[in-house]
């Protein structure tokens, strides 16, 4: 029985370039490490990899293309960053304008794109040792929220934090920070666990990104930093365009998770 789990990044990457893959990729091609998106002009790059250099919690670098290339050299060198991701969102001026399944008119020669670590790539560790990934269970996208973490400015950039999030059986939580804090290239130990309310989360039925999942007797809500939230800052920062991975829709890498974690 054909598995998406089992697949390769290439063939992954085929799949989603012809489109008959525009689903969330968690749990695609299992043990490869994936990866978000942004897409920036040349004249906003600096600020924004400074902006990474000072938050690598929830935008921690794995690549960054040259000006005007859409291939990821360093991660993935036959890729096309146009086309290999299942879906993008464009914003104009820090509004939401569209969503589509490939940039190609998009990408000119002011474009630089950047790879952002993403939680994925941990959840095959956590599986591993036993614990859920309940959105991996009931095929959902990962709830994702905004925070009243403020992240560190740079340049023109700034704004709220963004973290998934995780409903971890009690007796599991020591095991997933231990799990995840091996992965520090990609959002590493949770930031928070327990009350949302502490960290701005009103509703956690309500996720401002992806889809809400069952939270179980006995189980707490562990909580990332999350490489959405460059997304919240374009709504804040307003550049007059800004390319992103939809949230959940990522790029696989050719890169193992092991190569991002301390064994």
């Amino acid at each position: 029985m054909f598995s998406v789990a089992s697949i390769n990044p290439t063939e992954a990457r085929w799949m989603i370039r012809n489109n008959e893959w525009i689903k969330p990729t968690a749990g695609v091609a299992n043990g490869y490490t994936q990866a978000n998106l942004v897409v920036l002009p040349k004249e906003l790059a600096f600020d924004f990899l400074l902006f990474c250099q000072r938050n690598p919690k929830p935008c921690p670098v794995l690549d960054v293309t040259e000006p005007g290339s859409w291939v990821p050299n360093l991660v993935a060198p036959n890729a096309d960053l146009r086309v290999d991701l299942p879906k993008y969102r464009i914003y104009r001026n820090g509004a939401l304008t569209e969503e589509r399944t490939d940039i190609i008119d998009l990408w000119n020669e002011e474009m630089v794109g950047f790879l952002i670590g993403c939680s994925f790539t941990f959840e095959h560790a956590l599986m591993n040792n036993g614990i859920p990934v309940r959105h991996i269970e009931e095929s959902r996208n990962v709830p994702m929220y905004k925070t009243n973490i403020p992240c560190v400015k740079a340049g023109r950039f700034e704004g709220p934090m963004v973290v998934s999030m995780r409903p971890i059986p009690r007796k599991d939580v020591v095991r997933a920070v231990q799990v995840t804090s091996r992965f520090p290239s990609v959002h590493g130990a949770p930031i928070h666990i327990g009350d949302p309310e502490q960290i701005g989360i009103k509703n956690i039925h309500q996720p401002d990104f992806g889809d809400p999942v069952t939270i179980h007797e006995g189980e707490i809500p562990v909580f990332w930093a999350c490489g959405v939230t460059p997304q919240a800052v374009a709504m804040e920062v307003k550049p007059e365009i800004m390319i992103t991975h939809a949230p959940g829709h990522m790029f696989i890498t050719d890169l193992r998770d092991e190569q991002f974690g301390i064994l």
